[in-house]
């Protein structure tokens, strides 16, 4: 399945973003890095990225999310994971990224903070 992303504000400056299907190399993973630029030009500080429809991800999907990251601690914001388990989350976790991006096992968590 191609990677599906949609996007709802589940409170003021907060924003979840949901991530469906395969994260590999390729133009739709440009798609993350241009709503996180989207949402930080809304006035959005917030970005929780909701990984549990993810199904496959390569290195060049992590970069995307290294990528946004950078622009989100850049302009003083907030980027949270959630739902990452299983092959996924050790993806992350090998690359030491779990020590760089907060982990949360859902939205409802990681908007708590």
């Amino acid at each position: 399945m191609p990677l599906q992303l949609t996007h709802e504000e589940i409170a003021p400056g907060t924003v979840a973003v949901t991530l469906a299907g395969k994260l590999m190399m390729g133009p739709e993973g440009e798609q993350i890095v241009g709503l996180v630029d989207q949402l930080l030009a809304e006035g959005k500080r917030v970005i929780i990225f909701d990984l549990s429809g993810v199904t496959v991800i390569d290195s060049t999907g992590i970069g995307r999310f290294i990528a946004s990251y950078n622009k989100i601690v850049n302009a003083g914001g907030e980027m949270r994971m959630a739902g990452a388990t299983g092959h996924l989350f050790h993806s992350f976790k090998v690359s030491l990224l779990d020590q760089v991006f907060p982990f949360y096992p859902t939205i409802e968590d990681a908007a708590r903070g």
